[in-house]
C-alpha cells in the first residue's frame, strides 16, 4: 500500500521537478501554450515508452554526463562569489522557523535518495544479474546455497556461507559489493556538496525572494545568470533537467518493480510467471495479466496517470517536491530497521567480507534513534500540530 502511494504522490514530486524545467524554457520563455501538467504528461509518457521499449542505455549515459555538468557548474559558480567567510559561523543553527519542518523532512527524505530505493536496488540487481544475483542460481544448483521459497520462508534459506563457495565466486561477489559501497559513498558526498552549495548560493543571490510558482526553475537559474552571465543558463538547465528527469525516469521503473516483486512473493500464479527482463519472457508472461511483467507494466501506467493528475491538481513544484520527499522520510525508519535487521540475521557473524563492522553497527543504531526521533517529531508537528522545537 505504501508503495502504491509512492507511485502516485512520490512520482508526482519527481515528475513535476522535470516538468518545471520544460515549463520555464518553453512555456514561460517561448510562450508555448502548454501547462505544467502537459509537460509532466509528455515527460512521463516518454519515460514509460523508453522503459517498456528497453532503450535506456544511451539515456543513462547522457544523464550521467549532464548530471556531472550540474555538479561542475554549481562548484564553479560558488567560487565566483562564495558566501562570506565571516558568515559561515551561522552555517549550523539549531532552530526551526515556521514552516521549515517540511523542508527538513524533504532534505532527510531525499538526499542523496530515499531509503526506499534500497528495495528498488535489490530488484535492479536481480534484473541486471550482477553480484550474487548472477551466481545464486548456479550455487543453488551445485548445492552450495539453499533455495528460498517465499511460500514456506525460512531465514536460514537466505543465508550463503561464503566459506563453502569457490574462491572465484567469493572474489567476484566481494568486488561487486565494494563497487556498490563506493558508489553509495560517492553519491552521499556529491549530494551533500551540491545541496550545501545551492543553500549557500540561494542565501547570497536569491534571499529574500520567495522561491515559488510554476516557473520556479527560472528563479533558481537566477543564481547562475546573475553571478556569471546569461550563457550559464544553458549549462544549468541541461544539468537540472538531467538530474530531475533521470530521477523521475528511475522511479517510473523502480516502484513498479517493487509492486511486481510483492505480488511475486504473495501469489503463486505470479511466482510461476516471475521476471521482467525482455530476453527471458515467454508468451505466457506477456498474455497473462497476473504475470510479474504485466503487473509491472500496469503499475507503471498507474503511476503515470496518477502522477499527472496530482500535478494538474497541485501545480506547485516546490510544495509537491517537498511533500513527496517528506513522504519518503516518514517511511524511512521502517525500511531502515528492516534492512539492518536482515543484515544481522542473514549474514553469518563470522563472515569476513559482508557482515557489518563494529563501527557500522554502532553508527546504524545511532542513526535508527535519530531517524525514528525525527520522524516522530515531524509527525507530531505536521499531523497533530504539536510543536517541540520552533514553529
Amino acid at each position: 500500500m505504501t508503495t502504491l502511494v509512492q507511485c502516485a504522490v512520490g512520482q508526482a514530486g519527481r515528475l513535476i521537478a522535470a516538468a518545471a524545467v520544460f515549463y520555464y524554457l518553453f512555456s514561460a520563455q517561448m510562450g508555448m501554450p502548454v501547462p505544467l501538467w502537459g509537460w509532466g504528461a509528455f515527460l512521463g509518457t516518454a519515460s514509460v515508452v523508453i522503459l517498456l521499449w528497453g532503450r535506456y542505455a544511451a539515456l543513462e549515459t547522457g544523464a550521467k554526463i549532464a548530471g556531472g555538468l550540474l555538479f561542475v557548474s554549481a562548484v564553479v559558480v560558488y567560487f565566483v562569489r562564495p558566501a562570506p567567510i565571516g558568515e559561515l559561523e551561522h552555517f549550523v543553527i539549531f532552530d526551526a522557523p515556521p514552516g521549515s519542518w517540511l523542508v527538513i523532512a524533504g532534505f532527510l527524505g531525499l538526499l542523496p535518495t530515499g531509503i526506499d530505493v534500497s528495495l528498488q536496488a535489490s530488484e535492479w540487481g536481480k534484473a541486471k544479474r550482477t553480484g550474487m544475483a548472477r551466481i545464486r542460481d548456479r550455487l543453488e544448483a551445485a548445492g552450495l546455497a539453499p533455495s528460498f521459497d517465499p511460500f514456506a520462508p525460512r531465514m536460514a534459506d537466505l543465508t550463503v556461507d561464503v566459506r563453502r563457495l569457490p574462491e572465484r565466486a567469493v572474489e567476484y561477489s566481494r568486488r561487486c559489493f565494494r563497487i556498490s559501497l563506493w558508489d553509495f559513498r560517492l553519491g552521499h558526498v556529491v549530494s551533500f556538496i551540491i545541496a550545501t552549495i545551492f543553500l549557500l548560493l540561494a542565501a547570497v543571490w536569491l534571499y529574500p525572494s520567495p522561491i515559488e510558482g510554476r516557473a520556479v526553475m527560472g528563479e533558481i537559474a537566477g543564481i547562475f545568470t546573475e553571478s556569471v552571465g546569461p550563457w550559464m543558463m544553458t549549462i544549468f538547465m541541461i544539468g537540472a533537467f538531467a538530474a530531475t528527469f533521470s530521477t523521475a525516469f528511475n522511479y517510473f521503473d523502480g516502484w513498479p518493480r517493487i509492486v511486481g516483486a510483492c505480488c511475486r512473493n504473495l501469489f503463486r500464479p505470479t511466482a510461476a510467471l516471475a521476471g521482467t527482463s525482455a530476453d527471458r519472457l515467454t508468451a505466457a508472461h506477456r498474455t497473462r495479466w497476473y504475470s510479474e511483467y504485466n503487473i509491472y507494466r500496469m503499475t507503471m501506467l498507474f503511476s503515470l496517470v496518477t502522477a499527472v493528475v496530482f500535478i494538474a491538481l497541485v501545480p506547485r513544484p516546490v510544495l509537491l517536491v517537498l511533500v513527496a520527499s517528506a513522504l519518503a522520510y516518514f517511511v524511512a525508519p521502517v525500511i531502515f530497521c528492516l534492512n539492518f535487521h536482515y543484515c544481522l540475521k542473514v549474514i553469518p557473524k563470522d563472515d569476513p567480507h559482508f557482515y557489518p563492522s563494529v563501527f557500522a553497527r554502532v553508527f546504524t543504531w545511532v542513526s535508527i534513534v535519530v531517524f525514528t526521533g525525527m520522524s516522530l517529531i515531524l509527525i507530531l508537528g505536521r499531523i497533530f500540530d504539536v510543536t517541540l522545537f520552533g514553529g
